[in-house]
């Protein structure tokens, strides 16, 4: 088969000739088709993916004796005049019968942890794995894994810690094969002119997903007691994977209901003509492309901020601003709500530009990576120069956690423009570098605020807004939007 996308016609970031091949009339972006069906049914399946990700941490101040009081201790003095950091744990009705444990502050965070130290494992042999048996397989297993295991968790923690952080880390095992999937997978359901709405409506799951598992899993907890949460929220999605595995087929090809018309139009434009990788790679072409090494700086840059964010937010609102734990809790949520309506309209946004030849394609992710990398950081800084007023405080978080999600339409996609046929591989590859500023941002951070202090957490935002300056420069140097000539169709090995 001829690779369409061979020998661009102008060559550079610009050169993206499937965005300008004539396609099936009255085939365009359509809500109600079978491709936008599919990135709902994602958005579901993201949805139920993260709420997973964040159960333990909430649970578990249900299921530790006396964290609040573990929690405030070494609280630095004064630094906005306020009420005294929030009282020890009292979420627990005493009418609820539910264990609880004496873990240390440590304890907690290994349980935490262990979940990345599986997540890590089987991004890269997920992603190897899926370019030959196909996404749907393992999307869906690994997610069918994820929930199964979470109903055993109450199970778990009744035997001992280390069996509660085997749990936790079988989970991370089980969903690390996820993303790289939702990347093959959208190579053969997306045409290049709605590829970035339709990732980012399905990507927002993700955020959707934490936001409510934070606002109801903690009412779960004190209604019902910690192990009913894990009960509920695992038979709900056990039974969601079960759906999922009727709902979703491996191609368009392959699907019973989907029109003759709407085939043609996504084969016709996919960002992948031919197969996925077999068993051999380019693993040296790999290494050399500046492309590929541009999104996977700007990838690890831009997840230092946001986990930064991610993990210090409710501590930031609670030790400086003096906010109890109902209260930044509450107001941890608006940048999440953020986040999710700017991944919707990001997408829209971004194909919009390319689509009306407002922007070309490479002009387009470097325009949003920068925005995404550079307007949070500068925000999250003005937060330590504005003292004490809360309410500022959470609106730059908000804004911030939202202006984040315009990379979704910039590095975050670019991979399925530069390497489609190896997408799923090479998303393993750079997520499990990426994450590793996840592991090692927060532990920084607390050595630079150590003692809650705003100039110590301006520090903080300093140094993120530095490393995501460096990742800006970076991938504007060398990032790419055109098709690497050693992942052409007529290149396999």
């Amino acid at each position: 088969m001829e690779d369409d996308s061979s020998a661009p016609e102008t060559p550079g970031e610009s050169a993206c000739p499937l965005l300008n091949e004539q396609l099936p009339k009255g085939k365009g972006p359509g809500l109600f088709s079978v491709r936008w069906g599919l990135a709902f049914i994602l958005h579901i399946s993201l949805f139920v993916t993260y709420s997973q990700r964040v159960d333990l941490s909430i649970a578990i101040v249900a299921m530790v004796n006396s964290t609040g009081q573990q929690m405030s201790l070494n609280v630095s003095a004064d630094v906005c005049p306020g009420p005294s950091p929030a009282p020890p744990n009292t979420s627990q009705p005493t009418d609820i019968k539910a264990p609880v444990y004496d873990w240390t502050p440590e304890t907690c965070g290994l349980l935490l942890s262990s979940f990345s130290s599986g997540y890590l494992i089987t991004q890269i042999p997920g992603g190897y794995l899926l370019g030959i048996v196909g996404w749907k397989p393992v999307l869906g297993i690994g997610l069918l894994l994820s929930s199964i295991l979470s109903l055993l968790v109450p199970s778990a923690a009744e035997l001992g810690v280390v069996y509660l952080a085997l749990i936790q880390a079988l989970r991370g095992l089980s969903q690390g094969v996820i993303f790289p999937a939702v990347y093959t997978l959208w190579t053969k359901w997306a045409p290049p002119q709605e590829l970035t709405c339709l990732m980012n409506f399905a990507d927002a799951g993700t955020t959707l997903g934490t936001f409510f598992t934070l606002m109801v899993g903690g009412i779960t907890c004190q209604i019902l007691g910690w192990p009913a949460f894990f009960y509920i929220f695992g038979g709900v999605s056990c039974v969601w994977c079960v759906l999922w595995f009727f709902l979703v087929f491996e191609d368009p090809d392959s699907h019973p209901c989907i029109s003759t018309m709407e085939k043609e139009y996504i084969t016709s434009a996919s960002t992948q003509k031919g197969p996925c990788h077999s068993w051999s790679l380019p693993l040296f072409s790999m290494l050399k492309c500046g492309p590929l090494w541009a999104i996977a700086v700007a990838y690890f840059c831009c997840d230092w901020l946001f986990y930064t964010l991610l993990t210090l937010l409710p501590m930031y609102l609670n030790r400086i601003l003096h906010l109890d734990t109902g209260e930044s809790g509450f107001l941890s949520a608006p940048p999440y709500v953020g986040n999710w309506l700017g991944h919707i309209g990001t997408g829209l946004l971004g194909d919009f530009l390319v689509a009306k030849s407002l922007l070309q394609l490479g002009t387009m992710r470097k325009l949003f990576t920068t925005l995404g990398m550079l307007c949070p950081a500068a925000l999250v800084l003005v937060v330590s120069y504005i003292g004490c007023n809360y309410i500022a405080a959470v609106i730059l978080f908000t804004l911030s956690m939202t202006l984040i999600s315009m990379t979704g339409a910039g590095f975050a996609v670019n991979l399925l423009d530069v390497a489609p046929r190896y997408a799923g591989f090479l998303h393993g590859v750079i997520n499990t570098l990426a994450n590793l500023s996840g592991m090692v941002a927060p532990s920084v951070a607390g050595f630079l605020n150590s003692q809650d202090t705003l100039p110590g957490w301006r520090n903080v935002f300093f140094l993120s807004g530095a490393i995501n300056l460096c990742g800006v420069i970076f991938y504007l140097i060398f990032g790419r939007a055109d098709i690497q000539d050693w992942a052409r169709v007529d290149s396999i090995p």
